[in-house]
């Protein structure tokens, strides 16, 4: 039974705001019980998780937000953008919902190298986690291949491909990194590029790359962390991303052989919007959760 689909346009409007640090950030909320923190990817933003927020707002409170430069939140062009503060923005954001117990941590890509960020904060008594699930995750960044475009706006020229980067560019960018039947409709290409659109992000792309070198300078504090398995950890990885696919998972279970590894066949890099059901499937199997229906409607707090 597929899961149902959250319209973007429905979820813009459950969004809260909240400054941080001057900027308005957009963020959303559901549901009860231990909380449970998603973070989205580069480019796009936390509707990346809207077929997974019904069935999950029924047995966890649910956080997210589009991090700074990112979906509908703040995009300064006088910013330096940096993995570090979008880190600090998520202790921010559970500070502001009063949220003090341990957190659950689910993320993907550019997320989930926040997540390591808070995993290694973890190490350092500075935030308390309580598990972490990623999905298509660079644990080795220096390894992992980067798109073209990816390349050209981490060039001096970057800031021009910023600002002529257009739709095409993102149907390219994402027809290289989906599964071979798996591919987005138009309609959600048009609500990923209008993500990308919102608050003239196109003039910032260049400066969210910084995360690329950033990564690589903060590899062995963040491995570090994983591996010291002081947090149940899970990766859930797409066997067909060029990027991280299945030729990465061997290689992850020798870093890190305490955590449960989970390859999906036919799957890209956004395993979450690919195959929902089977990253709800196992996401529940790791917290121990039983799959039981598919529920159709949710609380948003």
């Amino acid at each position: 039974m597929p899961l149902a689909e959250i319209p973007l346009c429905v979820w813009r409007t459950r969004g809260r705001s909240f400054t941080f640090r001057d900027q308005n950030i957009r963020y959303w909320t559901a549901g009860q019980g231990a909380p449970l923190l998603l973070l989205h990817g580069f480019p796009t933003a936390s509707w990346d998780w809207h077929y997974l927020w019904a069935p999950l707002s029924q047995r966890f409170r649910l956080v997210a937000c589009d991090m700074l430069g990112f979906g509908d939140s703040a995009k300064p062009t006088d910013h330096h953008y940096s993995l570090v503060e979008q880190a600090d923005l998520q202790q921010a954001l559970l500070a502001h919902l009063h949220i003090v117990q341990p957190v659950h941590l689910l993320a993907h890509d550019y997320g989930a190298c926040v997540a390591q960020e808070l995993l290694a904060r973890h190490r350092e008594a500075r935030v308390d986690i309580a598990s972490c699930v990623l999905l298509n995750t660079p644990l080795l960044p220096e390894l992992c291949p980067l798109p073209l475009v990816h390349r050209l706006l981490l060039s001096p020229l970057g800031w021009l491909v910023a600002r002529s980067f257009g739709r095409h560019d993102l149907v390219s960018t994402v027809s290289q990194v989906y599964g071979p039947a798996t591919h987005p409709s138009e309609s959600v290409l048009d609500d990923c590029w209008s993500l990308v659109l919102s608050n003239r992000g196109t003039r910032i792309l260049h400066k969210l790359m910084t995360w690329v070198p950033e990564r690589n300078r903060h590899r062995q504090r963040w491995l570090d962390a994983l591996q010291a398995g002081e947090v149940p950890l899970a990766l859930i990885q797409g066997a067909v991303d060029p990027l991280l696919g299945a030729h990465w998972v061997e290689r992850h279970r020798q870093l890190l052989p305490q955590a449960d590894t989970v390859l999906l066949p036919g799957i890209g890099h956004y395993p979450h919007t690919e195959a929902p059901v089977q990253v709800l499937g196992h996401y529940l199997a790791f917290r121990q959760q039983p799959l039981t229906s598919l529920p159709q409607r949710m609380v948003w707090s």
